[in-house]
C-alpha cells in the first residue's frame, strides 16, 4: 500500500468511526482496520505532522480542515463507487473491496465524469 493510500484510508476510518463514535482514539482505529495499535501511533504521527489531524492530550483524534477534505473525498468515492458495483450485480464484499482499491487512484476528472454520467443533473 503506497503511503499516500495508507494516509487517506486512515483519514476515511477516522471520518467513519467519528460517525458512529462521540470521539476516536487510536485503538478505535486499530480495532476498526485489525492493525497493532503501535502501527497506528506511527500513522497517526504521520498525519499529525502534515496538520491532517490533531490529537488532544487525552488521546482524542480530530480531523483538520485539510485531513476532512481528503476523508470527504474518499469517503464520496468509497460511497458512489460501491454502490455503483453492487447495482451492475458484483456481490456486495466484491464490490467494497474493489471501491477501497480505485478510490485511491481514480483521478478527480474520472470519478467526475463517471459521477455525471451515472447521475444527470446532479
Amino acid at each position: 500500500m503506497k503511503s499516500n493510500e495508507s494516509a487517506e484510508n486512515y483519514l476515511e476510518t477516522i471520518l467513519i468511526l467519528s460517525k458512529k463514535k462521540p470521539v476516536v482514539r487510536s485503538v478505535d482505529i486499530a480495532d476498526e482496520l485489525g492493525f497493532k495499535k503501535s502501527s497506528v501511533s506511527v500513522a497517526m504521527k504521520n498525519l499529525r505532522e502534515k496538520n491532517h489531524i490533531t490529537v488532544t492530550p487525552e488521546g482524542y483524534i480530530y480531523l483538520t480542515e485539510s485531513g476532512q477534505k481528503i476523508a470527504d473525498m474518499i469517503y464520496e468515492r468509497h460511497e458512489f463507487l460501491s454502490s455503483w458495483l453492487i447495482s451492475l450485480g458484483v456481490d456486495p464484499e466484491t464490490a467494497t473491496s474493489d471501491a477501497c482499491r480505485i478510490e485511491h487512484v481514480i483521478s478527480p476528472e474520472s470519478f467526475t465524469a463517471i459521477k455525471e454520467h451515472l447521475s444527470p443533473g446532479k
